[in-house]
């Protein structure tokens, strides 16, 4: 019996650290948005997309113009595995284009 009570102790101890482990890593993922997949960007809020942004043109002109675009390209179909940062430059080398034309 005393036996039993020391293995089912150390699996519950067992049990316990890998829970806290894996709260802990969960937590600790990364949320900066500049580096994520066109997958997260509809579900973040405005202000983040807007200070992403920002941040990835470093500079305050076209950041609307910049989001609305990354917000139509975030809809279309297979565009999930994109990088936001790659999406915002495509979005502003675009709009430098057209205001070049």
């Amino acid at each position: 019996m005393r036996l039993l009570k020391r293995v089912l102790l150390f699996l519950i101890g067992i049990a316990v650290l890998f829970t806290v482990a894996f709260i802990f890593f969960r937590t600790q993922k990364s949320t900066d948005l500049e580096g994520d997949t066109l997958k997260n960007w509809p579900t973040a809020s405005t202000e983040r997309r807007v200070a992403a942004t920002k941040i990835l043109l470093a500079s305050e002109e076209n950041v609307d113009s910049v989001v609305a675009c990354v917000d139509k390209m975030a809809t279309l179909p297979d565009s999930t595995e994109m990088k936001v940062r790659d999406a915002v430059s495509l979005c502003y080398t675009g709009i430098q284009l057209k205001a070049n034309l």
